[in-house]
């Protein structure tokens, strides 16, 4: 389910080529995001929002998919619920719903075979590290400002169950962060995805999302860098 909507409108060479394949067909997806998700529930109707749960429990429960699209789809399911194509309620509802459970998922898998995952390669050691620079600056509360940022977000509660944190106290700010992700962006794209300047520069619109959501991690990893040789010097 997860790879499913990534993949129905991606040729089949891409779709064959593996991990690369993958990134390919999850690239194309969020570029056409208005198209792809139009296709999807003309093809697919109500079960639509199935896939829709799928790809944000996997980006969010499975370190192995943090390239899966996060801020931009929530913002297009708003937008479509909008125009009518979905039902705002039931998009804010299962959607946080599935944020909940990846992130407790997640923490689960983090908890049970983090350390197994580390020494097989699974999960690398330096993608790791950004998210427990996090945790040192903003404690328990990275769990909530995670889920604003791509790659930690999908680390996040992996390294809170790595670290055996209490799972009430992880609860408390799962449920937190899920809430205000979902309904920020979501809700977002329910007030201003309908307007004409949004409909016609749509890909622009994603690539904003994309580019400002990443852009704290990219200045982490200057002032990383740039600490390290002030260190080193």
């Amino acid at each position: 389910a997860c790879a499913l909507g990534l993949l129905v409108y991606a040729p089949p060479a891409v779709a064959a080529e593996g991990a690369g394949g993958a990134l390919a067909s999850a690239l194309s997806f969020v570029l056409h995001l208005d198209k792809s998700l139009a296709g999807i529930i003309a093809q697919y109707g109500a079960a639509t929002y199935a896939l829709l749960f799928g790809i944000v429990f996997c980006e969010t429960g499975l370190v192995v998919t943090p390239f899966l699209p996060g801020d931009s789809l929530l913002f297009a399911c708003g937008a479509f619920a909008a125009l009518g194509s979905l039902n705002l309620g039931a998009v804010l509802g299962l959607l946080f719903v599935a944020a909940v459970l990846g992130d407790a998922l997640n923490y689960t898998i983090g908890k049970t075979a983090g350390g197994w995952m580390l020494d097989k390669g699974v999960v690398k050691q330096s993608m790791l590290k950004k998210t427990e620079e996090f945790y040192a600056k903003y404690g328990g509360k990275t769990i909530v400002l995670a889920r604003f940022v791509p790659i930690v977000r999908t680390f996040a509660p992996f390294v809170a169950g790595m670290s055996s944190m209490e799972y009430s106290r992880f609860a408390a700010f799962n449920v937190g962060g899920a809430a205000l992700w979902i309904g920020l962006f979501t809700l977002t794209g329910y007030l201003f995805g309908n307007l004409p300047v949004v409909q016609h520069n749509f890909t622009l619109v994603v690539l904003a999302i994309v580019v400002l959501s990443v852009v704290p991690v990219v200045l982490e990893i200057l002032a990383a860098r740039k600490e390290a040789k002030t260190q080193a010097t």
